[in-house]
């Protein structure tokens, strides 16, 4: 896969073997304003691409193109960051990759692949995050029944929710998220069933208060890589809104793997286009 400049997702060679194909693409929107760069350094070394490419590497999430490489969680596509253009909120940056991991019974790398993008625009500039649109790839059937208990959920997911319950109630954010199943209806007709179990399972990083399939309600960013449908086709959406434990990248990946997770157990195996944006409470004095 390959992704050319403009940001539209493109098929391309395999680079990675067989779960080439297997996707995952994330925008931020926004404001952003960039640091300059000292003149002695390298501005190719310091763009987004080679930055995210170093960070994934550093955390041991980077599967390089060789065959004799280690194992990780992706292979580097491509990435960009500068100021925002057109309607608010203006896209900021992009980055794409290519899962190498299976992809039958696996949570889907969103909270890392996040964290990655989010260090990268940290060490660029100065980011106001106003919304984010990931793509999640297509998922194997498990084959496991449907179960609202809890241990029925990805173990990674659970395991890392203490590492949200001690956040500042301050930082809880209100937050729509819309998944677009694009062409497959099936988004549609599992959704009462997701939302039943986002709010039945023991968790606290997303409070779920609604479900929407009013068109009206549901959040679409300009462009998005459903861009390769005619654009008469018709988008099958869902809209959930409740509040996050925080407004940031990282809460904002588990959410999204969390989805993706739920949503596979009630029979969506295609990919889903996840869009989010929030807003943070005023502070009581």
């Amino acid at each position: 896969m390959e992704m050319g400049r403009e940001g539209k997702l493109n098929t391309g060679p395999a680079m990675y073997g067989a779960q080439a194909a297997r996707t995952m693409y994330a925008s931020l929107h926004g404001e952003f304003i960039a640091r300059p760069l000292p003149d002695t350094l390298d501005k190719v070394s310091q763009d987004a691409y080679s930055l995210f490419y170093a960070r994934s590497a550093a955390m041991g999430w980077l599967t390089p193109a060789a065959e004799d490489g280690p194992d990780g969680l992706w292979g580097m596509n491509d990435a960009e960051a500068g100021p925002g253009s057109g309607p608010r909120p203006s896209r900021v940056a992009y980055f794409q990759v290519v899962l190498t991991g299976p992809s039958r019974g696996t949570v889907p790398p969103v909270q890392p692949f996040l964290s990655c993008a989010g260090d990268v625009m940290e060490r660029l500039g100065t980011l106001r995050l106003e919304a984010v649109q990931v793509l999640l790839p297509e998922r194997d059937a498990d084959g496991r029944p449907a179960s609202p208990s809890g241990m029925a959920v990805g173990a990674p997911l659970l395991d890392s929710l203490n590492w949200f319950a001690n956040c500042d109630p301050r930082l809880r954010a209100g937050v729509r998220i819309t998944l677009d199943g694009g062409r497959d209806p099936t988004i549609r007709a599992a959704a009462p069933m997701i939302m039943q179990w986002v709010r039945r399972i023991d968790q606290n990083v997303f409070v779920c208060d609604s479900l929407s399939l009013a068109e009206d309600d549901h959040l679409v960013l300009s462009p998005t890589t459903f861009d390769e449908d005619p654009a008469d086709t018709d988008h099958h959406r869902v809209t959930l809104r409740g509040t996050l434990a925080e407004w940031s990248l990282d809460a904002l990946g588990w959410l999204a793997a969390f989805l993706a997770d739920v949503s596979s157990r009630h029979g969506v195996t295609t990919p889903l286009m996840l869009t989010a944006d929030g807003s943070r409470p005023p502070t009581k004095p």
